[in-house]
């Protein structure tokens, strides 16, 4: 049997890989209850931009552009580089921005975000 911290590690990986899946197939492969892969989703999202999405075509869902492998901003670091942004010549703009749209952390849309899915 997994530890929590197994468990939740390895349901990570499965979406970092997949990008998305179901409740269903977490349980299954998981081997664990609805309540159990919804719990760790929650903690999970904590840190992570995972969400869930309701209805048809709905699960688990990693927010567009994010990988756990890669380094991102902190959001101090980022709240300061949007506020130096406006000073910039138009030209410079676009560099800054260029490097916000690389290296700030992916946001999970808010509209799409619930508990259970």
């Amino acid at each position: 049997m997994r530890s929590v911290t197994e468990r939740r590690q390895a349901l990570l990986e499965i979406l970092m890989s997949r990008r998305q899946e179901t409740v269903p197939n977490l349980m299954q492969e998981l081997g664990v209850s609805r309540c159990t892969v919804l719990r760790d989703v929650e903690a999970l999202s904590c840190s992570y931009p995972i969400y869930t999405v309701q209805g048809n075509g709905g699960g688990i869902r990693v927010a567009d552009g994010y990988y756990a492998d890669r380094r991102y901003l902190k959001s101090d670091q980022e709240d300061l580089l949007r506020e130096l942004l406006a000073g910039l010549t138009p030209e410079k703009q676009k560099v800054m921005q260029g490097i916000l749209d690389t290296f700030a952390k992916p946001k999970t849309p808010i509209a799409n975000q619930r508990r259970s899915a």
